[in-house]
């Protein structure tokens, strides 16, 4: 799952320790989100979206075997 956590964050000019203090987590989990390296639970990227004003679906590009196949 890719994510555009970083570009958002730089658009709001918000540092990772900002975002961290914000959201409660550390540094190190806003490093590993936007990496990609860690998936965040629903609660988190509910907090990240309105963070950022937009939607999950806006913030998390999910691809492949990630999607429902209809």
């Amino acid at each position: 799952m890719q994510n555009k956590i970083k570009e958002k964050r730089l658009f709001f000019q918000i540092t990772q320790e900002d975002l961290s203090t914000k959201l409660n987590v550390s540094r190190q989990t806003i490093i590993s989100l936007e990496k990609g390296k860690y998936k965040p639970s629903l609660v988190l990227a509910h907090k990240l979206a309105q963070v950022f004003r937009c939607s999950i679906e806006e913030l998390f590009i999910f691809e492949g075997d990630e999607n429902i196949d209809e």
